[in-house]
């Protein structure tokens, strides 16, 4: 019995620093944000507390050039992004899961492959894509529109697996009875398929949210105006003071560009945790 205790102790200790690790790196950040500069660099020691909490820092970032507009770029984007992807994956997976046609078994292992690959390693060729758009004859760089594109594509091949791994858990006979009911196809399908799959759609909602939002590389390569970038660009290009980096400034607006992403997800988390689960688990 002490045996079983001592062990089960051990790893509760060990979770316990690996969730201390994890966690510090986001409290120095915000602790930091409430620090004045005198604080942050005053000393050798660091403070681990602030010890007169202020909002300068904050103050500063909400006023500083392209920040506004660039929050509303970044929510273009993510909302656009989010409504076609999730649409076209919904679509493409009730497809695959209610359908048999040819080159379906392709289509799947493509979209494990597609996953496989690293994403920087597609940096050039959608550059070359976008910057000569064919057929259309469009230039998409720095354009939101290329990155919406960009975005759709980066989160497709999850959201698809995922939602049909979702699918396979719903019963046929629940659409069939309610054909046999008088219902028609797309009725049975809006009215049975569509509320039994919302968890997952949730899911692949808050993954694409959270992809669309936090990316850099692809928006810092694509988007050269700061009138058209997006948040995380402004970011990476936040210095704050002409000898030194601003650190509280920094520290603040990470948090700031942060906290959409934690709040959504705290809103949804239930839901995530159950959709993610019955795809990934049939899938």
């Amino acid at each position: 019995m002490s045996h079983r205790f001592g062990r089960k102790l051990g790893w509760n200790v060990l979770g316990l620093v690996i969730f201390g690790v994890m966690v510090f790196p986001v409290y120095w950040m915000i602790s930091t944000s409430f620090k004045t500069n005198d604080q942050i660099n005053s000393s050798l020691t660091p403070q681990w507390f602030p010890v007169h909490p202020s909002l300068r820092n904050f103050e500063n970032v909400i006023h500083k050039q392209y920040f506004w507009t660039d929050v509303k770029n970044t929510v273009i984007v993510v909302l656009v992004a989010i409504t076609i992807a999730v649409l076209f994956a919904f679509l493409a997976a009730v497809a695959l899961e209610k359908y048999r046609f040819t080159g379906r078994k392709a289509f799947l292992v493509l979209l494990i492959g597609i996953q496989m690959l690293p994403g920087i390693g597609l940096i050039i060729p959608l550059y070359v894509v976008l910057a000569h758009v064919p057929v259309l004859h469009l230039n998409l760089v720095n354009h939101l529109s290329g990155l919406i594109v960009v975005y759709v594509s980066a989160v497709l091949p999850f959201s698809v697996w995922t939602l049909r791994g979702f699918l396979m858990g719903i019963p046929k006979e629940l659409e069939e009875a309610a054909m046999v009911d008088g219902s028609s196809r797309l009725g049975a399908f809006f009215r049975i398929l569509l509320p039994l799959v919302a968890p997952g759609l949730v899911a692949v909602s808050v993954f694409a949210f959270i992809v669309s939002w936090n990316e850099y590389v692809f928006a810092r390569l694509l988007l050269n105006d700061g009138s058209t970038q997006t948040i995380t660009v402004w970011l990476g290009n936040y210095i704050g003071g002409e000898k030194a980096v601003d650190w509280g400034g920094l520290m603040a607006a990470s948090t700031l560009i942060a906290l959409p992403v934690v709040g959504f997800f705290l809103l949804v988390q239930r839901k995530i945790a159950f959709g993610l689960t019955a795809g990934a688990v049939r899938g």
